[in-house]
């Protein structure tokens, strides 16, 4: 594909170098899958011959160290305090530990969610229901958009926890966490952000925001790969939390082997469960640095001229919407509710055009930091293309 001008001038296509999948597709599947870094081959490679040469000397030599180094990485692009994020499996499993941790005592035992967050987390809260848990699922209203005054009116005395997402995963919306966070700690509760759709591609502070616990995973805007979730949990809560949702690496000396009652450790090993995926999180930390080192701000710019860009062509194709028109709205996805959403999408994925379909919303679309502009213009005509080739 020829590169326009306004794509030459860009420099954070420099980095699409180390990006070579995007090379062989249109990568507008960021929002699910990130590209693999260039460079989690070669690290992949370093972790087995590290296994191979080093064997059960490497626990002690790099791997034991390696899930709170690649945790602070991680820290630096969410503002966090150094030793504060945790590095688990997943975003389910870094909000049960967390939840885990809390008693739900009545009266304050609502744990108060949206009908739009993610199913992984509504399974689980539902799952706690079962220990006694008021879960409280705020619905949504027209275009499943989220109204902030519709939360803020159901955190109450009651509250034990707010658990809600960031950036909403179906229609990108973003939801106003400062003040839904304000409101809990007005009413004694804590505050659990799931935010895997925002770390990476829109800015999140999470001592400006005044957040407690803020959960999230790689594989999207984080190119990090599967495997590599992380909880961050703020120093002002954490000496009170005891998760009972716990392991031998949360013992503040595992290699004591104690049988118990269980010390957790002070730091950010407190929050860890059993033994650590080091593969994963090695593969994890390349995306990592890099959007560290382009900086947030810059894919942020970045995310909001090409979604932008392609909303505007959507209105000239006559593509319906889903995604939020204003700036401080709209998360990094485009969302189209086009006419046979479902048929659409399979043609585009045989075609190498990567991106994907939810019910209810339609077809999703994600430009990132290694995106051309001559690709959004491209992806948004085969996308009008094949609707009306599918009858829309």
């Amino acid at each position: 594909m020829r590169e326009g001008g306004a794509t030459t001038r860009d420099r954070l296509l420099e980095w699409r170098r180390e990006f070579p999948t995007v090379e062989a597709n249109l990568h507008f599947i960021s929002h699910s899958l990130g590209a693999m870094p260039r460079g989690v081959e070669e690290a992949l490679r370093q972790y087995a011959q590290t296994w191979k040469s080093r064997g059960i000397r490497a626990w002690e030599e790099t791997w034991f160290a390696l899930p709170t180094e690649v945790g602070d990485v991680l820290g630096r692009l969410v503002n966090a305090e150094p030793g504060s994020v945790s590095m688990c499996e997943n975003v389910t499993l870094a909000e049960a530990v967390a939840l885990s941790a809390l008693d739900f005592a009545p009266p304050r035992n609502r744990l108060v969610c949206t009908a739009e967050d993610f199913p992984s987390m509504l399974y689980l809260y539902e799952g706690l229901a079962r220990r006694g848990v008021e879960v409280v699922r705020v619905p949504a209203r027209a275009g499943r958009r989220i109204d902030e005054a519709d939360l803020l009116a159901a955190i109450d005395e009651r509250t034990a926890v707010v658990a809600i997402s960031h950036v909403l995963f179906r229609t990108s919306q973003v939801l106003d966490v400062a003040a839904i966070a304000r409101r809990a700690r007005e009413a004694g509760a804590l505050t659990l952000i799931d935010a895997y759709q925002s770390v990476g591609t829109v800015p999140v502070d999470v001592r400006a925001l005044g957040v407690d616990l803020l959960a999230g995973g790689s594989v999207k805007w984080l190119c990090g790969g599967p495997g590599a979730g992380y909880l961050y949990v703020s120093p002002r809560v954490a000496p009170a939390l005891r998760p009972a949702l716990t392991g031998w690496m949360g013992h503040e000396r595992p290699f004591d082997f104690d049988p118990g009652p269980m010390r957790l450790h002070d730091g950010a090993r407190r929050f860890w469960t059993g033994t650590p995926a080091i593969p994963a999180f090695v593969a994890a930390r390349p995306g990592y640095e890099i959007v560290a080192q382009i900086g947030v701000a810059a894919i942020r710019e970045k995310s909001l001229r090409q979604t932008a860009r392609m909303q505007a062509l959507a209105d000239e194709y006559a593509l319906p919407v889903g995604s939020p028109r204003e700036e401080a709205r709209r998360g990094g996805t485009v969302v189209l509710d086009v006419p046979h959403a479902e048929e659409v999408c399979g043609a585009l994925l045989a075609s190498d055009v990567l991106l994907d379909f939810r019910p209810g919303v339609g077809l999703r679309l994600a430009p990132h930091f290694y995106t051309r502009d001559d690709e959004v213009d491209l992806v948004m005509k085969l996308v009008r293309d094949e609707v009306r080739k599918a009858g829309g």
